[in-house]
């Protein structure tokens, strides 16, 4: 079974650039506190990255 990550909405895509608010439509987050249980890959990690202000990782699964 594939490693797996809890990404969890803590900020608002109001007044952010296009590119961050792609990013967390890309992850499946759309709504504050929304939560997404998603695969621990490289490209996942990098998006997770690249908004660090508006997700958190709740847990990691093995």
């Amino acid at each position: 079974m594939a490693k797996t990550i809890v990404v969890k909405q803590i900020g608002s895509p109001i007044r952010r650039p296009a590119k961050q608010r792609q990013t967390l439509i890309g992850l499946g987050l759309n709504k504050m506190h929304k939560t997404r249980e998603l695969e621990d890959t490289p490209a996942i990690r990098g998006m997770v990255a690249k908004i660090p202000h508006l997700v958190e990782i709740i847990e990691e699964r093995d």
